[in-house]
């Protein structure tokens, strides 16, 4: 069989034989349409729920926009940057945590280091790690007032910090003044990006750990245990003080009142031996005679009862009887 009898048609209507021709109007409209579809595709974005959207057209601020689906000029006429403003984010100085997602959160472990080596009032050195909360305020301030706002940050929150430290003893930033430290840290910092317009506020400026260096910690450690062992002593010799003190007081209270009560009887009894003197010299001045024998008859009255032993003589008598027992009980015998 010969080649002409196999083709189905002849040479001269194959395919590879023939030029294709495209239509111009047909090349026309699918250029058109690929323009269409970049043009929509590059004119509408989306800005999520915690985020503003600062369109820039020609590189230049133009509008903000909320979250939610919007349009814009096509081709890279407008541009669209997203600003985080209704999330919290943080910056860790001195360390980091694993698993962040903003990158300026933390540096590297050699930065770490630098970041935390500071210089009290004292000229000691400690090691003091602390973290900030932040928002952003004004997505426009953030983008345009400030080169590179983040990194402006870090460096303005380092300054501060380490201001505030140099105004304290080692004593103070490592014990008693961590929360006078982070009160001023935060106004000082709120104050610098204020003044730098940066659209930033600062929420919280917080002090991880504060440690003095390597080489001095067990010194410090035994340091911080006596100062803890003597709270308690302290609040012991307190207990014993309050105990003993107010009791001291109150037997010298009492000890006082006895004593002045004391004065006061003593006083009374010789204000009234002073009247009854008084009266008896009143009434010895009137009869001397009567009043000497009845002092006489009372001083005998109030004597005799207490002598145990009683002899009576006559002031002629020049003796006593041999036979007179003296070791009885009276002697007033013979006398009746």
């Amino acid at each position: 069989m010969s080649d002409e009898r196999k083709r189905p048609f002849p040479p001269d209507a194959w395919p590879e034989n023939r030029d294709i021709q495209v239509s111009p109007k047909l090349v026309a409209v699918g250029l058109g349409l690929f323009v269409i579809a970049i043009a929509v595709w590059s004119s509408i974005f989306t800005v999520p729920a915690e985020s503003q959207g600062v369109v820039l057209r020609f590189g230049k601020f133009h509008t903000i926009e909320s979250s939610g689906l919007h349009f814009k000029l096509p081709f890279g006429i407008d541009r669209v940057e997203l600003v985080k403003v209704r999330r919290q984010l943080k910056m860790e100085f001195g360390f980091s945590t694993s698993g962040s997602t903003n990158r300026w959160q933390s540096t590297n472990r050699q930065e770490q280091e630098d970041e935390k080596a500071m210089v009290t009032g004292d000229l000691n050195a400690a090691l003091v790690e602390w973290v900030i909360q932040y928002r952003i305020e004004d997505p426009e301030d953030y983008l345009f007032n400030v080169r590179h706002a983040p990194e402006t940050l870090r460096d303005a929150s380092e300054s501060v910090m380490r201001t505030v430290v140099g105004d304290r003893t080692v004593d103070e930033v490592i014990t008693i003044g961590r929360q006078d430290i982070e009160v001023n840290a935060l106004l000082g910092l709120q104050e610098l990006v204020q003044a730098y317009e940066m659209g930033i506020k600062i929420d919280q400026v917080q002090l991880k750990d504060v440690n003095p260096p390597r080489d001095v910690q067990a010194s410090f450690n035994e340091v911080n245990q006596a100062q803890q062992e003597r709270e308690p002593a302290i609040n012991v010799a307190n207990g014993e003080y309050n105990k003993i003190i107010p009791r001291a007081k109150g037997e010298a209270a009492q000890g006082i009142r006895a004593a002045e009560g004391y004065a006061t009887k003593r006083i009374n009894e010789a204000q009234g031996d002073v009247a009854a003197f008084t009266a008896v010299l009143a009434e010895y001045i009137k009869a001397p005679e009567v009043t000497k024998r009845r002092l006489y008859l009372e001083t005998l009255g109030d004597v005799l009862p207490r002598v145990k032993q009683k002899i009576i003589l006559d002031k002629n008598a020049s003796g006593v009887l041999p036979l007179l027992n003296l070791g009885g009980g009276s002697l007033l015998q013979g006398g009746r």
